[in-house]
C-alpha cells in the first residue's frame, strides 16, 4: 500500500459496478476494494482474481460488484496487536486485513507493506536449525528436522515468519545436517521480508555455541530459538520484559503438568501420615526461547555448549537471568506425538482460514 493512500480509496458501495470496483483496486495499488454499506459495514471484499474470475463466468463491467464479491473475508478485531496480523497475512498469502468493531463496521486496515516497514525492532534472531532430529525416525532420514512441513510449509518458515512479524528482520539460520536444504529453500530470505545468514557449523555445537559464528558483536539483544517449535509466543512482549528487567538472559517458561496416576503416600518415621490421589505435579519447563543480552556473549564456553552452559556462566557471574512465564501456544515438534498434535491443529487453522477467505 503506498504511504499516502487513504481508507476512503478502498470503500466502494454495495451499488457500485465491477468497473467501479476496479478503479478502487488501481487507486489503492493493494489490488483489493472493499464493500461497505451503511455505517461502513463491511459486507465484502474483492481483489483482482475475484473480478477476474467473474469476468471469465460472463459479467459484464456494469454488473454489481457483489457478483464479484467474497463475503467470507478475514477480518480482526481492533484488540489484535499488529504482529499477529501480520501472522495471517503470512500464513495466508494476503496484502491486507481489515479491522472491525463489534458490529462489523470497518475502522481500520493492516497492510503487510507498511506493518512491516513500521515494526522493525533492530534486534537480532539466532534459530537453531541444524538439529538431525532422531527421535522423528523415518521422517528426517531425507529432510533436516526443521524442514519437516507442519501444515502448508516447513515448520522452520513458520518460526521466520514469527520473528518477522515482530519486527526482526536480521536472522541467522545455524546450519549443519543437510543445511544445503534450509539455504535452497530460504535463500537470502528477500522473499520473507528480511535478511537471513548462515552460521555453517562443522561440528555439532550445541544450542548456544552457534553464537559464536556471529560475524560482529550484537549492538541489541538477540532472541535465540530451538528450530523445531511450533508457537504464537509474543516476542515483542518478551523482549520488552527482558529490557525492562535489565537481564543478561531471559528465558521462556512453559508450565508443565504431570499427573501421577496412582494414590501417593506422605510418609513420616514409618507411618502413612495422609494419601492424595492422584496428585497433580506442576513444573516450569524450558521452552527453548530465549533473549541474551550482548555482554552476556563474553561468557559463552568454547567447544560444544548448550544454552543451559551460557546461562550456569551467567548465573556463576552474578548476572540476573529473567524467567518470562509464555502462555501462548508451544508445540516441540521433535517429538512424534507432538509433531502429530501440530498437523491437526494446523489442519483445523487451515480449513478455518478457508472458510473465511
Amino acid at each position: 500500500m503506498r504511504p499516502s493512500a487513504a481508507l476512503e480509496d478502498l470503500i466502494v458501495s454495495p451499488q457500485a459496478s465491477i468497473r467501479q470496483g476496479m478503479e478502487a483496486i488501481n487507486r489503492s495499488g493493494l489490488e483489493v476494494a472493499l464493500i461497505c454499506g451503511e455505517s461502513r459495514k463491511l459486507l465484502g471484499m474483492v481483489t483482482d482474481g475475484d473480478i477476474r474470475r467473474a469476468l471469465l463466468r460472463g459479467d459484464g463491467l456494469q454488473a454489481p460488484i457483489m457478483a464479484a464479491a467474497n463475503t467470507r473475508f478475514t477480518a480482526v478485531g481492533r484488540n489484535v496487536h499488529a504482529s499477529e496480523a501480520v501472522q495471517l497475512m503470512f500464513q495466508n498469502g494476503f496484502k491486507c486485513i481489515p479491522v472491525i468493531n463489534e458490529q462489523g463496521e470497518l475502522i481500520d486496515l493492516h497492510t503487510l507493506w507498511v506493518a512491516l516497514l513500521s515494526q522493525d525492532s533492530g534486534c537480532w534472531a539466532v534459530v537453531m536449525a541444524g538439529g538431525k532430529g532422531t527421535r522423528l525416525g523415518e521422517l528426517t532420514r531425507a529432510i533436516p528436522k526443521p524442514m519437516v512441513p507442519v501444515g502448508d510449509r516447513p515448520i522452520l518458515e513458520r518460526i521466520v515468519q514469527l520473528l518477522v512479524s515482530h519486527g526482526i528482520r536480521r536472522i541467522f539460520l545455524a546450519v549443519n545436517t543437510m543445511g544445503r536444504m534450509v539455504e535452497d529453500h530460504f535463500g537470502d530470505g528477500s522473499r520473507f521480508y528480511c535478511n537471513i545468514e548462515y552460521l555453517r557449523e562443522t561440528t555439532p555445537l550445541g544450542t548456544a555455541g552457534p553464537l559464536r559464528l556471529l560475524p560482529e558483536k550484537p549492538q541489541r539483544p538477540v532472541i535465540v530459538m530451538n528450530g523445531d517449535l511450533l508457537t504464537s509466543i509474543n516476542l515483542s512482549r518478551m523482549l520488552a520484559f527482558h529490557q525492562t528487567g535489565a537481564y543478561a538472559a531471559t528465558m521462556a517458561l512453559r508450565r508443565h503438568v504431570v499427573e501421577v496416576p496412582y494414590g501417593v503416600a506422605r510418609l513420616a518415621d514409618g507411618r502413612v501420615v495422609g494419601l492424595e490421589e492422584k496428585p497433580k505435579l506442576s513444573y516450569d519447563i524450558n521452552a527453548g526461547i530465549y533473549v541474551i543480552d550482548p555482554p552476556s556473549l563474553d561468557l559463552l564456553p568454547s567447544g560444544f555448549a548448550p544454552m543451559t552452559s551460557l546461562l550456569q556462566a551467567c548465573i556463576d557471574d552474578g548476572r540476573p537471568i529473567g524467567a518470562y512465564p509464555m502462555q501462548e501456544a508451544w508445540h516441540d515438534i521433535g517429538l512424534p506425538s507432538e509433531l502429530e498434535r501440530a498437523q491437526q491443529l494446523c489442519a483445523v487453522g487451515d480449513e478455518s482460514a478457508a472458510a473465511a477467505e
